[in-house]
C-alpha cells in the first residue's frame, strides 16, 4: 500500500462543502440480466455519509462491474450519518448502508433504534478522533481539558467521548462542547472559533487544505482498541427472508473496497466521474488512510469479519463506562450467519 503523499489538492475544500449531495450513475440502469441471464435486482444502497472517499467503495463496486456480476442493479444515494443510515434502511427506502458499529451498539443498547443486523465490518478499528491544528497546544488527550470542541450533538465521536476520556486519562467536565453542522466542523477549527472538532482520521488531508495547517489528531482507537469502526448493515427483515441475497451483496461490496484500497487513484476517478463535485486527490487521500483501518495490522483478519468475542468486549467497554441502559449480546447486533468468516 504507497504511503500517503502530503500533497492534497486546493480544490478539497468544495469536497468539504459540497459532498454531502450525490448523484447516482445510470450506466447500468438499462441493463435487464447480468452475467447469468437472469433479471437484475434492484438495490439501494445508502453511503455512511455524503460522497467523499471513504465511501468510493461502492461507486467502483458499481462501475466495475462487481454489482451486476453479483446479480444487481444498484442504486447509490449519500447517506446522512449512522443514526440516518439506520433509520432509512428499518424504514425500508434503504436495503444496506454502512454505519459505525460502535454508534449502532449505543443507538441499539439505549432503545433508539432496532431491527437491523450488522453483516460485515469495512474498517476493523474505530476511525472515530478529535482532529485539532497546530498552534492550539494540543499534542496529548490530556491537553484537551479547558478546551472548546465542536461537533454535531448525535456524533459518535462526541457520544463516545465521555467513555475516551475517561480512558484517556481527560476530566471531562473541564472540556466545553459546542454544537457544529457536519459540513461546517472543519470551517469552525480554521476560523478558530473552536480548538478542536469530532471527525474521522481520514479526514485530515481535507482538514490540512481547508485551515492551512497540519492536523493533530488523537485516535479514540489509542485507547479503544476492540471497537469496530464502519459496519455493513441490512434490515433484520432482510437479513431474514433473504440470506442469500445479503451474502452475494455483501461480497460484491467488498470486492469494491479491496479494489479500492489496492487503487485509490483510480477509485478517486471513479468517484469523480459519478460525483461531479468529488475532488480525486482528496478521495485517494482518504483511502490511502483509510487501508490500515480496514486491514487490521496485528492480524491477518480478512476483509469485511466480525469477531464476537471483539464485540462482546466492546460491548462490555461501553457498559463499564455506564454508556448502554440496555444488556446486549453481540448475537443481537450482528447476524455472524451472513457475515464473511476470518
Amino acid at each position: 500500500m504507497r504511503r500517503l503523499t502530503r500533497t492534497v489538492a486546493a480544490a478539497a475544500l468544495a469536497t468539504a462543502l459540497a459532498l454531502v449531495g450525490g448523484c447516482s450513475s445510470d450506466s447500468d440502469k438499462s441493463e435487464s440480466s447480468g452475467g447469468t441471464g437472469g433479471a437484475l435486482e434492484k438495490v439501494t444502497y445508502l453511503t455512511s455519509f455524503g460522497n467523499f472517499g471513504r465511501d468510493s467503495y461502492a461507486w467502483v463496486a458499481k462501475d466495475k462491474g462487481f454489482f451486476k456480476e453479483a446479480g444487481f442493479d444498484v442504486d447509490i444515494k449519500p447517506g446522512q450519518g449512522t443514526g440516518s443510515v439506520i433509520q432509512t434502511i428499518t424504514g425500508g427506502q434503504a436495503d444496506f448502508g454502512p454505519i459505525d458499529l460502535t454508534g449502532g451498539i449505543l443507538q441499539l443498547g439505549n432503545g433508539q433504534a432496532k431491527d437491523f443486523v450488522a453483516v460485515a465490518a469495512i474498517q476493523q478499528r474505530t476511525m472515530a478522533a478529535i482532529v485539532t491544528v497546530e498552534g492550539k497546544n494540543i499534542a496529548t488527550p490530556k491537553d484537551l481539558e479547558g478546551k472548546k470542541l465542536a461537533d454535531t450533538p448525535t456524533s459518535v465521536v462526541r457520544n463516545l467521548f465521555p467513555t475516551y476520556a475517561r480512558l484517556a486519562g481527560i476530566d471531562n467536565s473541564k472540556v466545553t462542547w459546542v454544537n457544529g453542522e457536519a459540513q461546517g466542523l472543519i470551517g469552525m477549527l480554521g476560523s478558530g472559533s473552536v480548538d478542536g472538532i469530532g471527525q474521522f482520521v481520514v479526514g485530515q488531508p481535507t482538514v490540512e487544505v481547508v485551515t492551512k495547517k497540519k492536523p493533530v489528531v488523537l485516535p479514540y482507537s489509542n485507547v479503544m482498541q476492540d471497537l469496530y469502526g464502519n459496519a455493513l448493515i441490512t434490515s433484520t427483515k432482510i437479513a431474514k427472508e433473504k440470506p442469500e441475497m445479503v451474502k452475494k451483496f455483501t461480497a460484491a461490496l467488498l470486492k469494491g473496497l479491496e479494489y479500492s484500497l489496492e487503487h485509490p487513484d483510480e477509485a478517486g476517478e471513479i468517484l469523480k466521474k459519478n460525483v461531479p463535485a468529488a475532488v480525486p486527490a482528496a478521495s485517494a487521500a482518504e483511502l490511502r488512510l483509510m487501508a490500515a483501518y480496514v486491514r487490521s495490522s496485528n492480524s491477518g483478519t480478512a476483509i469485511g469479519t466480525l469477531d464476537s468475542g471483539r464485540v462482546a468486549k466492546s460491548i462490555a467497554l461501553l457498559q463499564g463506562a455506564g454508556a448502554l441502559k440496555q444488556n446486549l449480546t453481540p448475537d443481537q447486533i450482528i447476524n455472524f450467519d451472513l457475515a464473511p468468516k476470518a
